[in-house]
């Protein structure tokens, strides 16, 4: 196998997950901006999910999150899914929406609201089983705003004991993701903070629990590329939700701020070997499209990934190794500039060809007239956005 043939072929196998809350309404703290067309049921969102699939052909699984996506016959939400040329991917909990969080969930002080949001977990879990679904993801927006206001070694030990009881429940071939985030809505500590603490609390688990890198969940200037392959070399790294940030945590199309980021934690990922779906490795996006159009947005950010992917595929690693091993720093840039440089537009656009697809997804979807009949046809109900 040449290696543009070599290339071509692991292009052929990646695989992005979209999640069903990006084609809803969505905004900032301020204001959740509504749009025309967007679905109002968890079977809509799918429908829209297929349509990025669809186009691009490498997007073949949705994300739920419940209770965002509650419906009363999840098998049958499975096989509507199935029609549509989808499948359902990762169960996203919600253990921060309640007023009962305020103080937190799983680390509360009172254990009453401890059961509660544990008890929500596991619904979780029996959801992944009526739906075939192999990933708990699981986020804590759990933390303190002030000095004094919980004792942070308890909370650490709440936790624990929480994670343990899902871990537990865990089926055989299904697994516990779990994300960090650096801080909000949590001001002064938060309790899964940062990738070594994801890390510690997996490790601790068992080896059915792994970390997820939300690409937005660092703070300014972090090397995230060095999480990867540190992750990666310790069999760790479970998953992606890719975004981008310019600020905080600005949930913006992935590649949109950084792209030669993106570019640097896909090198980490191809020298790990660690592209393909065999590997384990979820790559989703999570975002929130606050003033552009949902399916667009979406097409746009599986794109960016492609040409992101694409682009550490042809890094001459040969080349790269023997620069590093002779210490000589410019070469080993220059290296990794080059292919960083080059447009693979013209290959993706012939791959899709040679897949049946339009070489040019966005431009297909926008003449598909998708947008304008959903529009027609998605009047009455309730839209679906934040909280729904």
């Amino acid at each position: 196998m040449t290696d543009l043939e070599r290339v071509r072929s692991a292009l052929r196998e990646q695989r992005i997950e979209t999640p069903s809350w990006a084609y809803a309404n969505s905004g900032t703290r301020f204001k959740v901006f509504t749009q025309p067309g967007v679905p109002r049921t968890a079977y809509e969102k799918i429908d829209d999910a297929a349509q990025v699939h669809k186009f691009t052909g490498v997007a073949p699984t949705v994300a739920l999150h419940i209770p965002w996506d509650r419906v009363d016959d999840y098998a049958d939400l499975a096989d509507h899914a199935r029609a549509q040329g989808v499948g359902l991917g990762a169960i996203n909990s919600n253990v921060f929406q309640d007023d009962d969080y305020k103080l937190g969930s799983v680390t509360n002080p009172d254990p009453g609201i401890r059961r509660k949001a544990i008890g929500h977990l596991l619904e979780c879990v029996d959801i992944m089983d009526q739906t075939g679904s192999a990933d708990l993801k699981l986020w804590f927006s759990d933390g303190l705003n002030y000095p004094g206001q919980d004792n942070l070694r308890a909370r650490q030990d709440r936790m624990a004991e929480a994670l343990h009881e899902v871990y537990d429940r865990l089926g055989e071939h299904q697994r516990m993701l779990l994300e960090y985030k650096l801080f909000e809505p949590a001001f002064y500590a938060t309790d899964v903070p940062d990738w070594g603490t994801a890390y510690a609390h997996c490790l601790e688990l068992g080896p059915k629990a792994q970390v997820v890198i939300d690409t937005g969940h660092h703070a300014p200037g972090t090397n995230i590329e060095f999480i990867v392959a540190f992750l990666l070399r310790a069999g760790k790294l479970g998953a992606f939700d890719f975004n981008s940030r310019f600020y905080a945590d600005d949930d913006l199309m992935v590649g949109a701020a950084d792209p030669f980021q993106l570019f640097r934690i896909m090198h980490e990922i191809v020298l790990g070997d660690a592209l393909s779906p065999s590997a384990g490795i979820a790559f989703m996006l999570d975002q929130c499209h606050n003033i552009e159009p949902k399916i667009p947005a979406i097409i746009r950010s599986v794109l960016n990934v492609q040409e992101a992917t694409a682009k550490a595929l042809l890094v001459d690693t040969d080349a790269l190794a023997t620069a590093q091993r002779d210490g000589d720093v410019l070469a080993a840039n220059a290296i990794l500039m080059d292919a960083y440089n080059t447009d693979v537009r013209p290959l993706l656009a012939e791959l899709r060809a040679d897949m049946g697809l339009d070489p040019d997804p966005s431009a297909a979807y926008k003449r598909s007239g998708y947008g304008e009949r959903i529009v027609r046809e998605r009047v009455g109900g309730e839209a679906a956005g934040w909280g729904a």
